[in-house]
């Protein structure tokens, strides 16, 4: 390992997940003295700063900048002198970043895949490219400190560390009970969650990925502190990661929650073109049909003070117990209180099991708990010190053995 690193960090991204970071990031100014925050809109980099100051009294400085300008985004980083940055922005912008990183000779973190701007597909094998660059720079890049991906992978490390010897199949189970009042929103980034949605849902079995219609798999279950929800079969990246650092898998699935009315709005949108990202001719100017769609739907970091009720995101793991006693399954789950997350940061519960988290990560990197050379998913790390500080900061978990392995 290198010299130690600053411990000041510069955060990029100005949305409900970097408000509920930066916020916690201040309460704990033994292990972040320095906080630096940019984004493409420094009005909203001002109005978290002011957010923070009244809270807690610290003082942030904001800048504004451009995240897909490399150069820029190097000399601000100099201009800082952070030793981490925090990549809290659109996914589309996690390389450039990246690349940011490496000539400013700084590490790296952030909570969501990239993605390239025209196909919505979710795959690490553009940020794992890097891993050589980051070696020889003696750079450390953290991939996915979110909740999922993220707390999902240490949940599930963790089980493997302390439970089970090895994984059979595993159930990432992602429900927010949370009602914000709206005939439609979304609970984060709408160009995003719309992406995420609408694409063919995926699940490795057997050693491949197998294919199905988006929405076409639902699974009715009854969640603690919600109630019964209907869940449906999706993609998410973290099964990419869980499949590589887990070879031992026979079926991993990721299934997320979704209202009635949520499903009505969005067939609607669908049909009508309105979830389209191939650009559109609109008064002699190409137009992203979804961009359009996401700047009138209300911006998510506006429904913290509506929404009202629970998440509970966990993960379902069936394997070979560590004490030979045979094979077991495990549940192991955070429930957050979308009221609780707002009086504390002003953001809903979605924003704050993703910025808590991150902010987790960086605490990790900063006081060198996790440390290393190279590109690194968060499987790849020691879940132990990660899952202490969940408890400690707002997302405490809990733990039980089920009958059985889950029977859908």
């Amino acid at each position: 390992m290198s010299a130690a690193k600053s411990s000041t960090v510069l955060v990029i991204g100005a949305g409900g997940v970097s408000s509920v970071c930066v916020h916690k990031m201040a309460f704990n100014p033994d292990i972040f003295p320095e906080i630096h925050l940019a984004s493409r809109t420094k009005s909203k980099c001002d109005a978290i700063a002011a957010s923070v100051k009244e809270r807690c009294g610290r003082d942030i400085a904001t800048y504004e900048i451009d995240a897909e300008e490399v150069p820029a985004m190097v000399n601000l980083i100099r201009k800082t002198g952070a030793g981490l940055v925090v990549n809290l922005a659109l996914p589309y912008q996690d390389l450039p970043i990246m690349d940011a990183c490496l000539e400013a000779g700084v590490d790296y973190l952030d909570t969501a895949n990239y993605e390239p701007k025209d196909e919505a597909k979710f795959e690490y094998k553009w940020q794992w490219a890097y891993h050589d660059r980051y070696k020889d720079a003696g750079l450390m890049a953290l991939l996915g400190s979110g909740f999922d991906p993220g707390v999902t992978s240490v949940f599930t490390m963790w089980l493997k560390k302390h439970k089970l010897k090895t994984i059979r199949q595993l159930d990432i189970l992602d429900c927010n009970g949370g009602d914000h009042g709206q005939h439609f929103a979304t609970n984060f980034n709408p160009e995003i969650n719309i992406r995420e949605v609408t694409a063919p849902a995926r699940h490795w079995e057997n050693g491949e990925w197998v294919e199905t219609p988006a929405m076409s798999n639902k699974v009715q279950f009854d969640f603690e502190a919600v109630g019964p929800k209907n869940m449906y079969l999706m993609y998410h990246e973290e099964l990419e990661s869980l499949a590589k650092f887990n070879p031992e898998l026979e079926r991993a699935r990721f299934w997320m929650t979704f209202g009635d009315q949520y499903i009505t709005h969005l067939t609607v949108l669908q049909n009508v073109g309105m979830t389209s990202i191939e650009p559109v001719k609109y008064q002699g100017k190409d137009i992203i049909p979804l961009q359009f769609l996401a700047a009138v739907l209300p911006k998510p970091e506006t429904l913290g003070e509506t929404t009202k009720g629970n998440t509970n995101i966990g993960v379902i793991a069936t394997g070979e117990a560590l004490d030979g006693s045979g094979e077991k399954t495990f549940y192991i789950k955070n429930i957050c209180s979308h009221e609780a997350a707002f009086e504390e940061t002003g953001n809903q519960a979605v924003s704050y099991t993703t910025g808590v988290p991150a902010m987790i990560g960086a605490a990790m990197m900063v006081q060198g708990k996790w440390a290393g050379e190279g590109v690194f998913n968060i499987e790849q790390l020691d879940p132990d010190p990660f899952m202490e500080m969940l408890n400690q900061h707002g997302l405490p978990w809990t733990v039980e053995e089920m009958a059985g392995p889950v029977g859908f």
